[in-house]
């Protein structure tokens, strides 16, 4: 990045020229991805996307795919499969034919979120596709509407400015072999395999399932390569809660800041959810807390963590929670809290 591109960007901002600016922002993420900064780059692309970007109206998608809203919440991954996310854009820019991959883990591990952030910084359109609109009761009439979409895919204005995700493509590629209706499940899958031959190389692919052990075989052959999501940590999982309440603490100004607490809540879980669950819990916290009390939010949180039931004095002590800390979570005084364990104790 040159001083330039950093006084370009001052101007473009101040003569409220959006369009330049844009491009400019954009310009300085390529360069700090190119220099190895993947997360800075992440951090940029992030700060810039709106939740409406890349959802022109006017275009024409075809039946069966459907624009995605690339909005800006943040996505930390662990470094090994943040990794793998940078080896994905490296390979479709160099432009080797290599352009299906699949995604698998649990739910709530990054899986979506992730193709996301991959059409983000390529700087193309996410197109997922609409399976209520492929899968048909009537026989043979997936296997048709299979063939429909890939036609429609294969046939886009500019191509290579789109990604196409099928999310959760279990829905229509399990195991022929484990399946009731082995031959109408036979048909639809053979005709995906087909189709997913005669792709084009313009073409980029991603898939999402969380059912790996039960995909067809020769399906996931087909895919350039696997990236497993279920590599987390419970470090990783702290980490990764703890920028999403930064996120969302921005909007939560009379809410308190503690973040050793924080942690020391998930630690005290019996299991760590995946960071999906994560997401989901901080947010809910956050929103039904009583903005005039700092710490409620972490009271309901706890809560949470404790399959929906909150710790009593004695067990919150067992978990390693200080008396300060116990004042905070139930809202009973310091003085009265050491009074329950000190008897407590003497039983």
């Amino acid at each position: 990045m040159k001083k330039a591109d950093v006084l370009d960007l001052i101007k473009y901002h101040y003569e409220k020229k959006e369009a330049e600016f844009r491009n400019q922002t954009l310009a300085i993420a390529r360069d700090f991805d190119k220099a190895g900064d993947f997360q800075l780059t992440q951090y940029i692309m992030g700060l810039i996307s709106q939740s409406d970007t890349f959802v022109p109206q006017t275009e024409d998608y075809g039946e069966n795919l459907v624009p995605v809203r690339l909005d800006v919440t943040p996505l930390p991954l662990p470094n090994t499969i943040m990794n793998d996310l940078k080896g994905i854009i490296n390979a479709i820019n160099h432009n080797l034919g290599i352009n299906k991959f699949l995604f698998i883990g649990s739910p709530g591990t990054g899986k979506t979120e992730s193709a996301k952030q991959i059409a983000r910084l390529l700087e193309r359109e996410l197109l997922m596709v609409d399976f209520n609109h492929l899968v048909d009761s009537k026989l043979g009439q997936t296997a048709k509407n299979i063939t429909q979409l890939f036609h429609e895919i294969n046939n886009l204005p500019f191509l290579k400015n789109y990604v196409i995700l099928f999310d959760e493509i279990d829905t229509i590629a399990l195991d022929r072999i484990n399946q009731n209706d082995i031959r109408e499940m036979g048909r639809v899958t053979s005709t995906f395999l087909k189709a997913l031959d005669n792709l084009s190389t313009e073409a980029v692919i991603i898939a999402t399932t969380n059912l790996y052990e039960n995909l067809d075989k020769a399906l996931v052959r087909r895919f350039d390569a696997t990236i497993d999501f279920d590599r987390y940590s419970d470090d990783d999982k702290i980490e990764v809660a703890e920028v999403i309440l930064n996120h969302f603490l921005k909007n939560f100004k009379s809410a308190a800041r503690d973040m050793r607490l924080f942690k020391k809540i998930i630690k005290s879980a019996k299991s760590i959810p995946n960071p999906g669950d994560l997401k989901n819990i901080i947010r809910t916290s956050l929103a039904f807390s009583d903005a005039k009390e700092p710490f409620d939010y972490l009271k309901r949180f706890l809560k949470s963590m404790q399959n929906g039931k909150m710790p009593s004095i004695e067990k919150l002590h067992e978990l390693g929670f200080t008396v300060r800390e116990i004042e905070i979570l139930t809202g009973i005084s310091k003085s009265s809290v050491s009074r329950e364990l000190n008897e407590a104790n003497n039983e």
